[in-house]
């Protein structure tokens, strides 16, 4: 028990670091919005973001008794169990996560680097703030 309680600390501490960077991107985008290396880079770091968020999500469930062996049976269990807010915005930043590591498709692009400034990144944000009152 106590290796799955220091192994979602250890993780969040990866998390912290991607989060900070995509704060400070989030910060950026609105200083020049169309700026298509600007909005590449949002992606990227929204890419390793949401998959150190999702991992860490895992990690803490885990050192509290649950097996969530998907990425989706994480965020439905973490919905379930009042870790996480607004389970249906969850998943479909999960379903974008994973369509901008296959999409090239500008018009695309520009809609997923809107709904993670608009969306995705309030969700990040509360994940991190509770995670970050409970080291």
């Amino acid at each position: 028990m106590e290796q799955q309680d220091i192994r979602w600390k250890q993780r969040f501490q990866n998390f912290d670091k991607a989060f900070h960077r995509l704060d400070e991107a989030m910060r950026i985008l609105p200083l020049d919005p169309n700026n298509f290396l600007l909005q590449a880079g949002i992606i990227q770091i929204y890419e390793f973001t949401f998959e150190l968020a999702w991992k860490t999500l895992k990690d803490y469930l885990d050192a509290e008794g649950f097996t969530t062996p998907s990425p989706k049976a994480t965020l439905r269990q973490a919905f379930q169990s009042g870790y996480i807010q607004d389970g249906d915005l969850w998943l479909k930043a999960l379903n974008d996560r994973n369509l901008t590591s296959h999409t090239y498709d500008d018009a695309i692009a520009r809609k997923i680097v809107n709904d993670i400034h608009e969306y995705y990144f309030s969700l990040l944000q509360n994940l991190y703030t509770r995670f970050a009152s409970l080291i």
